[in-house]
């Protein structure tokens, strides 16, 4: 039997009900509720089938079960990984969707410079896609009217920015990213960056030709919003880049659902693996792509808010050197 709540007890539940309320709209100035923090896996590794799977467990998201899952990976070049995803990471993550039940999956992407068909014939995405009864969409093939504009606010485009609506509109989008410097101008490549093959190629020059790169590669973000995010850090360039550089063998998979906290976990892996000055001399949220990707409310504003997850000794070890570099900023 229940006891019933005396005046006084009604009176201090509602007032602290209250509290929280008006803290959280913030007519407490000296006072803030407490910023929600988003999980990252860290799988210490160097089997991409273990790697996958791990982070994907250990994540324990919302799954795909009766949707139509689009999967975007990293196939820039037909290089070696880390310059495209290794099919071996993609085909372990094809297969951990269809045991969830994916109703459907389907690889988008948009190759450059390289031409997108040459680029999956030479890695043979063709024939993984039959293996695994996927289907392909070629960004590169699409119709005018296959495309969707973004605008983000304050935009550093002068062109309209588009990204295909199998993107926009995905109910289940999974990102599969590599963990790399860029020597290009974007300093560095993965979950963010990876959002460039989603653009038209006419737009690249644009992109390139501007102080404000790493902005614009923020900004294609605004046009779409992953359910699951798998960086395959097995071997990563902690120079050089996209498609060739300075090889390092870390020999760890990051997952997480924020592209922000992923992107973030692996500056921090680079900065422990000792990457170039454009890493090591600058703090992890003073990068240009996350400071454009924070402003505008694509995932979390500080360190603070990553919960690191582990499943294993070595990945406990790796992720406490992680955390710390993160602490720094």
């Amino acid at each position: 039997m229940s006891t019933p709540m005396s005046r006084r007890t009604f009176i201090t539940s509602v007032s602290s009900a209250a509290a929280v309320g008006a803290i959280s709209r913030g007519r407490f100035p000296g006072l803030r509720a407490a910023a929600p923090s988003t999980k990252v896996a860290i799988v210490r590794t160097s089997d991409r089938k273990k790697g996958v799977t791990g982070v994907v467990r250990l994540l324990n998201a919302p799954g795909p079960k009766g949707k139509d899952v689009v999967i975007k990976p990293n196939f820039n070049s037909a290089d070696p990984t880390p310059g495209s995803t290794h099919n071996d990471t993609l085909r372990q993550l094809m297969a951990e969707l269809l045991e969830r039940d994916a109703r459907s999956l389907t690889i988008g992407e948009r190759s450059g410079p390289p031409v997108t068909k040459k680029v999956m014939e030479d890695k043979g995405v063709f024939d993984l896609a039959r293996e695994m009864k996927a289907s392909i969409v070629n960004f590169e093939e699409l119709s005018d009217t296959d495309w969707v504009p973004v605008t983000p606010a304050g935009t550093h485009w002068t062109s309209q920015l588009y990204v295909p609506r199998l993107m926009a509109e995905a109910s289940y989008l999974v990102s599969t990213c590599c963990l790399k410097t860029h020597g290009y101008g974007g300093v560095y490549s993965m979950s963010i960056k990876l959002a460039v093959g989603m653009t038209p190629k006419r737009l690249m020059r644009e992109m390139h030709a501007s102080e404000h790169m790493r902005r614009r590669i923020a900004e294609i973000n605004a046009g779409y919003k992953p359910s699951l995010i798998v960086m395959d850090g097995v071997d990563v360039f902690v120079d050089g880049g996209p498609s060739q550089g300075k090889l390092v063998a870390a020999n760890v998979f990051v997952g997480g659902t924020d592209r922000i906290a992923v992107d973030a976990v692996g500056l921090a892996i680079l900065k422990e693996m000792g990457a170039n000055s454009a890493i090591m001399d600058r703090k992890i949220f003073e990068q240009e792509q996350l400071q454009r990707a924070v402003e505008l409310g694509l995932g979390i504003s500080s360190p603070d808010q990553i919960e690191l997850v582990t499943g294993d000794e070595p990945s406990r070890a790796f992720a406490a050197k992680i955390k710390a570099r993160l602490s720094e900023g």
